[in-house]
């Protein structure tokens, strides 16, 4: 079937530019309008799968008419075009629902290409039934059916079309990398490299160089040269972890890379240019870090050009038994142990709690509910709700017999037994990750090095 397309644009030129650029190569019909009332009375009579819209027009422009369009024709995929493009103008359509932006002039080869790109994909979700990703409890590897994760999901499904950078935010463990690796395998870069950087456990002096890579001779180890990860995932998608703990060093360099789109290996006299989508997330407050002048406000501009909010798993509770019970299946397929279930008691209890540490956290006391478990049921029995802190002194206090100890030895065992299921819990809640346990904890690093040293806590037996 011919594919149907409405180019908008008040430059009668250019609209018959487009319509000869279209029609031979991609096999199309194209209408031509020549402004958004005309557009509108086309659209009442005839149907189209793609619009084509200039934003600058006399009267209506561009981003009335896709308002308009997007309540009155729902399924109607848009693409901006204008000769004044700029990234607030890039972000102002896709908030307002366009599927891509284009800039004027532009090269006959991209256009075709992304055009193309765009109503095969639309095809293919006709032909597919739509986007779904399995069932609607599911999508990608997120799990939920709640309205704020329907809401991420069709965020995802418009950010993937677009190149532009995406920062994804909310709190430890609500599955920031998921949601990345979910835009990645939506988007035309889906059959190249991602690539996932936790930039707050590699010094910063190592950062720059796993980042940008290095030429031989640049310091006195580099032997060889070496690429940088942003080469490695050249044509792909670099995720940049937790980038609000990244230093101002580096923070200035990569405002190079997203402004010019190259990196400059350590020891190059010359800049390399590069090809990858930048995802990144962030459990911090960017804009708070911006005002207290320990975030570049310049850097948090290019950063947060498109941006998704991850709600905290005690903000999406109907969603914890479809979470719990993906989380068992897939653990035990991993563990090659029987299929088992949660006891609706259990389950009662799993839907009460506050989960501090959100889907990381449940994943990790779910994993040992499947080890511990006896029988192909998991109970309350089979695993601990994490207490705070007061709570988790008083059962230590509560389990030492204090009457046949002397002071100091009961001291002693009480905060090893107090250490032990405190930061045990909050390595949990981190999947072993040592800077972000002690944030939890309101520790420096090193202080909580100290503590987990003295009472012999082995950070790598809370990874997964």
């Amino acid at each position: 079937m011919t594919r149907r397309i409405l180019v908008v644009d008040d430059e009668k030129d250019m609209t018959r530019l487009l319509k000869r650029t279209l029609e031979p190569e991609l096999d199309c019909s194209v209408t031509m309008a020549f402004s958004g009332e005309m557009a509108l009375n086309i659209l009442e009579n005839e149907t189209f799968d793609l619009m084509i819209c200039d934003i600058r027009m006399a009267k209506m422009d561009g981003f009335e008419l896709l308002e308009r369009t997007q309540d009155d024709y729902p399924d109607l995929v848009v693409v901006m075009i204008t000769a004044f493009g700029s990234i607030d103008l890039a972000v102002n359509a896709m908030k307002k629902g366009a599927i891509d932006f284009i800039t004027k002039p532009f090269d006959h080869e991209e256009i075709l290409f992304r055009i193309k790109k765009i109503l095969d994909q639309k095809f293919d979700q006709k032909n597919c039934g739509g986007t779904d990703q399995g069932s609607d409890a599911t999508f990608g590897k997120l799990s939920g059916q709640s309205d704020v994760m329907q809401e991420v999901y069709k965020k995802i499904e418009m950010f993937a079309e677009s190149d532009v950078t995406v920062l994804i935010t909310g709190e430890s463990g609500t599955g920031k990398e998921l949601t990345a690796q979910s835009i990645h395998h939506l988007s035309n870069r889906r059959h190249k490299s991602f690539l996932a950087v936790n930039c707050p456990t590699i010094p910063e002096q190592i950062l720059e160089s796993e980042l940008f890579g290095y030429k031989k001779g640049a310091f006195t180890d580099a032997t060889t040269n070496r690429k940088g990860l942003f080469q490695e995932a050249e044509k792909g998608s670099i995720f940049l972890d937790e980038i609000g703990d990244i230093g101002p060093s580096i923070q200035s360099k990569l405002l190079r890379v997203f402004q010019e789109k190259e990196i400059k290996p350590l020891g190059e006299t010359k800049p390399l240019k590069i090809d990858v989508r930048i995802i990144a997330s962030t459990n911090n407050n960017l804009q708070k870090k911006v005002i207290t002048g320990e975030f570049r406000e310049d850097f948090f501009y290019r950063l947060n050009v498109l941006a998704i909010e991850l709600p905290p798993l005690s903000a999406r509770v109907s969603d914890i038994p479809i979470i719990a019970e993906h989380l068992v299946a897939k653990h035990c397929r991993k563990l090659a142990k029987p299929e088992k279930r949660i006891a609706p008691s259990l389950m009662t209890r799993l839907m009460e709690y506050s989960w501090p540490g959100n889907v990381r956290e449940l994943e990790n006391l779910l994993l040992r509910g499947i080890i511990y478990a006896k029988s192909d049921v998991i109970t309350s029995s089979d695993i601990t709700l994490i207490k705070d802190k007061k709570m988790l002194l008083a059962n230590a206090i509560n389990k030492t017999d204090l009457t046949h100890i002397a002071y100091k030895n009961a001291k002693e065992d009480i905060l090893t037994r107090f250490n032990h299921k405190y930061i045990g819990a909050m390595l949990a809640i981190t999947n072993g990750n040592v800077t972000h346990a002690a944030k939890r904890c309101g520790l420096e690093r090193q202080a909580l090095q100290q503590i987990m040293k003295r009472f012999d806590i082995d950070a790598e037996a809370f990874r997964c």
